[in-house]
This record gives structure tokens, C-alpha cells and sequence, in this order.
């Protein structure tokens, strides 16, 4: 190694000072001014945070440059959620009562003083980078270890200088009337060079270690003093020319020229192993002469410096004098002149560290309760924007999803391929009817819900016969008595008080008569459609469409290579489907983490910049949803000229044609079903309803025969009274019935005078009022009591039950089941029927 190790003397830069400041209390005036003294209050810690950090930052500089750069950080953070919250500045209702006070620190004469944040922030950053290169001038550089770590330091103080350069600079310099050198522009350009030359310097020193070859050693060693000539550049140009000290100047312009010797020694051995000896003494002659050049401004600089000139120099004058001798003596190469060689090879092997992540206060905590009005208003046009996106991107991944089914259903797919395999499939909503028309039992099941009818019809019957019996033994036995007693039997006789009884009985028996006609139509039409029915039993029922055969005859055998190409471009289309819906998830997701009200409040540039930074994040996934879109149109037209090709061999307009004949006919046994199932519901409800009041009319009925039962006892006892000659006022008392002849409120008015004069008193009524006897187990029936049975002369008995203006059971004789005419109402409820009634007119039974 020719220069070094001697030539390891660094630069390390000191920090900025600066006076006290308190941001504590202005900043809590300002909180309870324009919000409350509640979030003040709330506000205490982070306040009393802030202060720390200031307070640490005046200090002397940490032992450790470590924590001190820990500490600038977190300072920095800070200050950048105070900038996006407190406006301080001169205004009136700003923070006014902040000054940030800063002394240059290359010329500590130099002050600078301004009431904003800008300053304060370009001080932190740039005393940051200072602590960087103070740790990297820590390290022992005489290890490879120790040289790598301090690459690392100052690779990250280049970082630091380069994002003050690009964020705060500009603002704490242009209109303002106070600043230092040390934050503008060009110098921390000039100090992010020399770091960066400082780093790639370790680097060379480490390659030099592990041995690498020449070649590269010269690389690296042309980018270290690029660099170096980059500082040197911005130092001898103002405004830097006369703001640093002429050991700064010294330093840099030999290290410029110290490493670009050294590469052009190393670049000339290998050249001499490619006994390249012409341009070897071109580039040995150009490092020595830009030695001798730099020696002669080289007052001040460091001895350990010039040493490795020296050393270098000599190892580079061995090697030219060897190469002259050899080409004098053997290669007799013409030699070029320096001016005419290429530019040395470089390789960069360090670049300035990115700060962004670290010096990121989105993630803080501090004043979050805090949000300015800004804010608030940037982050709901950002939310604007993303939604627009969400919701473009969304229509277009459903309008191609739409579009391939189209597509697909104009082309009969996937249905006519899987009818090859014999996989037939039904439309989905007769499939739903079908499968509708299976559970409720379907056409197998029909027989049984006959039978139900058969059966209430029976009970009907025999509960309307037995009702008309208990009528007819009343009506037999009160003959029987009249004509015993003849006109001694005075009670009114059975049929002109059971005539509505009678009626309703009538109706009965016609309205079942009406009935069974319309039970054997259904029957006839369960038979005659039998047939067309039995395909919804099938189990399942896609087994009942007819499968696409293949062709009978083929001459080249290809038709199962374009079955399955057609279903690969199936499986291809369907996989595209899938991926739309993974990306629309994808979209879904990233709105719902896309949380920007951190970096907004710790923005303080152009939101319009930072809108589009962030909204960038969405394009991949746009791309993505294009190339789908593009794809899938491709995919769309290749699966059509392949279905017309499948078309064609297994001949589809047949096998369409038959499909569609079976789907029809399902169609129709569907509807026949729904009819005949319809007018089986409406017949098992007719019998409940009618069961319903015959078994009203039978109570009535049966009530009517106890009450003339109890009324014939007592007309008996009275005749036979009569016949032998008692008073009834020896008896008034003797039984439990009130006599015949004491007059009631209840009674009927007194007989005209040409009564018969065999009854010297007035007819007492024989009927007594059900809630007035004491039968157990009797109960008043709902039609309420009826008239008396013994009317006065001159009127006419009245019929049992009374007419009433509205019957108990007004529904039973309504409905169309047994109203071929349909002029009757239907009944009052109807019971829940899965299938919408056909378009049909008609009775119970639809034709």
C-alpha cells in the first residue's frame, strides 16, 4: 500500500451554539388562546417534552456523541410537529414571543436570529450531521471493522447535509435578513462531498486490506478524489471562497490530489501486467506532476498527510522510471501526452444515507390532539381522491366481470361444454322451481294431499249427517207428542223453528256435493298429467336434460384436443374473475391503512406535492387491474374462435334445440303442478272451513235439542196436570221450573178474550233461558237464547236460531271451491302457498 495508511487524517465538523430559548410558555398561551385552557392542560407533557429537548440541545455537547445525536433527532421530530401546529412568527395572533438565536459554526463572530422554525430546524439538522462525523472520526479507522463503522457515520452525515440541503435550507435562508453560511445551500453541499469522500476513503482502505486488485483499487481510489475535487470546487467559490480557514482548503486539495496519484499508480501496474507500457507512463508522469503541484500550496496542512504525499510520490516515480527503461529498451512505444488519456474508471461505493424514515414524525404521539383546520380540510381532499380511485377502479372490474358473463351467455358457455362430460345444467331460476316443487313433495307427494281430501270430505259428510239426524229424532218426537195430546200440545212445531237450521244444512250438502265434483277433476288431472309431471321427480333433475353427443363419425380425431383447449381458455377467463376479485380486496385494504393525518400534520411543504406522492401508492395495483382488463379481452376473442370451431364438430344448434324442447317441458309440468297443487290447497282449506261450521251448526243444533228436550218434560207434567184435574197453584213452588201460569216480565202479552176458556189463566212461556238452569257442563251457546216456543195469537213462530245481522261463521258457504260461478267471495283467510296462482279464472278447480 503506497499512501494510506498515512494518509488517514480526517475532518470532523463542531457543532452550532446557540442561546436559551422558552417555547413552553409561548406555546401554551397560544394552545389556550385559540383552543381552551382544556387542551393546555392536556397538553402539559408534551409541552414540558419540548423544553427538555431545547434545554438539552443548549447544552455542551453529550460525552456521548451517540445519545447527543439521539437527542437531535428527537428534537428535530418535535419540531416538526410544532411547525405544522404553532405558527410562530412576527404576526399578531401567531406565536410572536419565539426568537431562535444561532452563531455560525465555522465563524463563531457570525450570529443569526429569526422568529420562525425554519432556522431552528436547518440548526438541528446541521449539527446532527456534525455529530455523525464526529462519530465517524471515533472509530478506530486502523481496523477493517473500525473503518467500516465509520464509512457507516460518515455515509450517515452526508445523509444529514443532504436533507437539509433539500428541506431547509431554501426556507431558512431566502427572505430573511438575518442567516450564517453554514446552512445555505452551498455549504452543506460542499460538507455532504466531504463526508462522502471521507466515507469512500474508508472503503478504499479496506479494499487495500482484503487485497484487492489493482483495477478496482484505482476505481475506488478516482472516486474518492472526485469527491475531494467536488469540496474543493465549493470551497475556492463563493460564497465559501473566504468563510473557512486555509487548513480547511489545504486539506481538501491534497487529498483531491493524494488519491488521484494514487489511482493513476494503481491503474499503472495494471497496466504494466497488460504490458500496456505507453499509456503506463502517461498516467504514472500525470500522478506525479499532480503531486508536485499540491506540494506547493501545502503550507498548513497536516505532516501525516504530506508524509503519504512524499511516500507516494517516490512509489510512483520507482514504477515510471522502470516502465521508461523497459520501453526504451524493448517496447519503443510512442507515448501519449497526458491531455490526450481517457478520464480514469470510477466506482462509487457510498451515497448519502436516507433520512426520510429517520427523521419521520408521523409516528409520534406528541400534540396529536392538536389538528389545524388544514389539516383537517387537506385530509378530506386527500380522502376525495383516493375514494375516486377506489370507485373508478371498482366500475371497471365490475364492467369486465359483467362483460365476460355476457360474453359467455352469448356463446352458451360454460353450459355446452360440460354437457359434453354429461354435467347438463339447468337455468338457475327453474332450477329454484324445480327444486321448490321437490320439497313441497312434488308430483310423488300429490296422491297423499288426495287422499287428505277424500278424508275431510268423509268427516264432512258424517259430521252433516249426524247433525241432520239429532234434527230429524226432535222433529219425530215432537210429532209423536202433538199427536198424543193433540191441541193440548201447544208448543210451536219443530220445522217452523228449525227452518234456518234446515237452510244452512241444505247448503251444506250441496256446497259438499259441489265440492266432490271438483275432487274428481282434480284426480282426473293428476292422472292425465301424470306423465308430463313425473320429470320433476327426477333425482337429480339436470339427469333429465339430454347430454351433447359426440360426433358419430370423424376424420381427424381432434374434436377432444378443442374440448380441451376450450376448457383451458375457461379456467384461464376463470382465473382472471378470481384475480379481479383479489385485486378489488387489495384496493378495499389499502384505503382502509391508508392513514395520512400523521405525515399531513408533519407536512410542511406543498400538499398537492404530498397528495401525489401518496396517491402514487394505488398505481400498481391500477396496473394491474389494466393488464387484467387487457388480458381478459384477448382471452374473450380466443374463446370465441374456438367455440365456433367447437360448435361446428359437435353440431350445437341441435343439441340447443333438443335442451331447450326439455327446459320447456319442465317448464310446463312446473306450471301444471303449481295449478293442481293450488287447487288441492284450496280444497283441504275449504273442508277445514267447512268442517268448521257444520261443527257450529251441530252445537247450535244440539243446544236446540236439550232446550226442547227440558221444554217437553215440562209441557208433559203440565198436560198431564191438566188431564187429572190439579191446580197449578197446589204445585207454583213444588219444581224447580216456574208454573204456566204465573205471569213474567218475559211473557208474552195477555190473550184476547176468546181465548179458551179451558185455560183461565194466561199461557206462561215453556222455554227458560239456558243461563237460568243449573245442568252442569251446559254452557250458553254463541247465537244467544232463542224466542220463546209459545207465541201469543197472532203471530207466527219465530225460526231457531234468530236471524242475526251477522252470522257466527260467515265464511263457510263463501269461497269459489264450491261456487262454480265464482259469485261468491272467498274465504276469509287463505292459507300460505309457495307458488304464485296460474293466470287462471275459475272455481276450485281451474281448467
Amino acid at each position: 500500500m503506497a499512501s494510506s495508511a498515512l494518509s488517514n487524517v480526517m475532518l470532523a465538523i463542531h457543532e452550532k451554539k446557540t442561546n436559551s430559548v422558552d417555547l413552553y410558555r409561548p406555546l401554551r398561551n397560544y394552545v389556550t388562546f385559540t383552543y381552551s385552557e382544556r387542551e393546555a392542560q392536556l397538553l402539559e407533557d408534551d409541552l414540558e417534552t419540548l423544553k427538555q429537548f431545547r434545554s438539552d440541545v443548549e447544552r455542551v455537547p453529550d460525552p456521548s456523541p451517540s445519545a447527543r445525536r439521539d437527542l437531535l433527532i428527537s428534537y428535530y421530530k418535535a419540531l416538526c410537529l410544532v411547525e405544522t401546529r404553532f405558527p410562530i412568527s412576527p404576526e399578531k395572533h401567531h406565536v410572536n414571543a419565539v426568537s431562535f438565536l444561532w452563531y455560525d459554526a465555522f465563524k463563531q463572530k457570525h450570529k443569526s436570529t429569526q422568529q420562525n422554525i425554519h432556522l431552528e430546524k436547518a440548526a438541528v439538522l446541521f449539527n446532527l450531521g456534525a455529530t455523525y462525523s464526529q462519530i465517524g472520526l471515533g472509530h478506530d479507522r486502523t481496523t477493517v471493522d473500525g473503518r467500516r463503522q465509520a464509512s457507516h457515520a460518515f455515509i450517515a452525515a452526508a445523509g444529514a447535509f443532504a436533507y437539509l440541503r433539500d428541506n431547509e435550507s431554501t426556507k431558512a435562508t431566502i427572505g430573511q435578513s438575518s442567516t450564517t453560511v453554514d446552512v445555505s445551500v452551498e455549504c452543506v453541499g460542499m460538507l455532504e462531498r466531504l463526508m462522502l469522500a471521507q466515507a469512500q476513503e474508508c472503503v478504499f482502505e479496506n479494499t487495500i486490506a482484503k487485497g484487492s486488485t489493482p483495477g478496482v483499487s484505482a476505481k475506488i481510489s478516482r472516486q474518492v478524489g472526485i469527491y475531494y475535487e467536488e469540496a474543493l470546487a465549493a470551497l475556492t467559490a463563493p460564497p465559501l471562497k473566504d468563510h473557512f480557514e486555509k487548513g480547511w482548503i489545504s486539506h481538501v486539495q491534497l487529498k483531491a490530489a493524494l488519491f488521484y496519484s494514487e489511482a493513476c499508480y494503481r491503474y499503472g501496474i495494471e497496466l504494466h501486467e497488460k504490458e500496456e507500457i505507453a499509456e503506463e507512463i502517461a498516467r504514472l508522469r500525470s500522478g506525479s506532476s499532480r503531486l508536485a503541484e499540491a506540494k506547493k500550496s501545502s503550507r498548513g496542512a497536516p505532516a501525516q498527510l504530506l508524509e503519504a504525499m512524499n511516500k507516494l510520490e517516490a512509489s510512483i516515480n520507482c514504477n515510471l522510471d522502470r516502465a521508461v527503461k523497459e520501453n526504451d529498451r524493448v517496447y519503443l512505444m510512442r507515448v501519449p501526452s497526458p491531455a490526450s488519456l481517457s478520464p480514469l474508471p470510477t466506482f462509487s461505493m457510498v451515497k448519502p444515507m436516507n433520512m426520510t424514515d429517520i427523521l419521520d414524525a408521523s409516528k409520534e404521539k406528541m400534540f396529536s390532539i392538536l389538528v389545524p383546520d388544514s389539516s383537517a380540510k387537506a385530509l378530506s381532499r386527500y380522502t376525495e381522491m383516493v375514494d375516486d380511485v377506489i370507485r373508478t377502479q371498482a366500475e371497471r372490474l365490475q364492467q369486465a366481470s359483467e362483460l365476460t358473463r355476457v360474453r359467455l351467455k352469448e356463446m352458451d358457455l360454460p353450459d355446452s361444454i360440460l354437457a359434453v362430460d354429461g354435467n347438463s345444467s339447468l337455468p338457475v331460476d327453474l332450477k329454484e322451481d324445480v327444486e321448490a316443487v321437490q320439497i313441497s313433495g312434488g308430483p310423488a307427494g300429490l296422491e297423499a294431499e288426495l287422499q287428505q281430501l277424500r278424508d275431510l270430505k268423509r268427516v264432512n259428510q258424517e259430521l252433516l249427517l249426524h247433525t241432520e239426524e239429532l234434527l230429524q229424532k226432535e222433529a219425530s218426537e215432537d210429532a209423536q207428542f202433538r199427536s198424543q195430546f193433540g191441541n193440548r200440545w201447544t208448543r210451536p212445531q219443530s220445522s217452523t223453528l228449525t227452518k234456518n237450521l234446515q237452510d244452512r244444512l241444505h247448503r251444506f250438502a250441496a256446497n259438499l256435493k259441489q265440492a266432490g265434483e271438483s275432487d274428481v277433476k282434480i284426480e282426473r288431472s293428476v292422472r292425465d298429467n301424470s306423465a308430463l309431471m313425473s320429470i320433476l321427480d327426477r333425482q337429480p333433475i339436470e339427469s333429465a336434460v339430454p347430454t351433447l353427443a359426440r360426433p358419430i363419425m370423424s376424420l381427424d380425431a381432434t374434436e377432444d384436443a378443442i374440448v380441451g383447449t376450450l376448457k383451458q381458455s375457461l379456467r384461464q377467463l376463470e382465473n382472471l374473475g378470481a384475480q379481479r376479485a383479489g385485486l378489488e380486496d387489495m384496493l378495499k385494504d389499502m384505503k382502509r391503512k391508508d392513514d395520512i393525518l400523521p405525515k399531513l400534520m408533519t407536512c410542511t411543504g406543498s400538499y398537492e406535492d404530498m397528495f401525489r406522492k401518496e396517491i402514487s401508492k394505488y398505481d400498481h395495483i391500477c396496473e394491474d387491474i389494466s393488464q387484467n382488463i387487457e388480458v381478459q379481452e384477448q382471452l374473450l376473442m380466443q374463446i370465441q374462435a374456438q367455440n365456433e370451431e367447437f360448435s361446428t364438430i359437435f353440431n350445437l344448434e341441435d343439441y340447443k334445440a333438443s335442451r331447450e324442447k326439455c327446459y320447456k317441458q319442465i317448464q310446463a309440468a312446473i306450471s301444471k303442478y303449481r295449478e293442481i297443487k293450488e287447487n288441492v290447497n284450496e280444497g283441504l282449506k275449504f273442508y277445514v272451513t267447512l268442517q268448521d261450521a257444520i261443527t257450529n251448526v251441530k252445537q247450535q243444533c244440539s243446544d236446540f235439542v236439550m232446550t226442547r228436550s227440558i221444554q217437553c218434560r215440562e209441557m208433559i207434567e203440565d198436560v198431564q196436570r191438566q188431564m187429572s184435574g190439579l191446580s197449578f197453584q197446589d204445585h207454583r213452588s213444588s219444581g224447580p221450573y216456574p208454573s204456566v201460569h204465573q205471569p213474567t216480565a218475559s211473557s208474552s202479552p195477555p190473550p184476547p178474550e176468546n181465548q179458551n176458556p179451558s185455560h183461565p189463566h194466561p199461557q206462561a212461556p215453556y222455554y227458560r233461558p239456558p243461563e237460568q238452569l243449573s245442568r252442569p257442563g251446559y254452557s250458553v251457546p254463541p247465537y244467544g237464547p232463542p224466542p220463546p216456543y209459545h207465541t201469543p195469537h197472532g203471530q207466527a213462530p219465530q225460526p231457531y236460531p234468530p236471524q242475526a245481522p251477522q252470522q257466527s261463521y260467515p265464511s263457510w258457504q263463501q269461497g269459489s271451491y264450491y261456487d262454480p260461478h265464482g259469485q261468491q267471495p272467498r274465504p276469509p283467510y287463505t292459507p300460505q302457498n309457495p307458488y304464485p296462482p296460474p293466470n287462471q279464472g275459475g272455481g276450485y278447480y281451474r281448467q
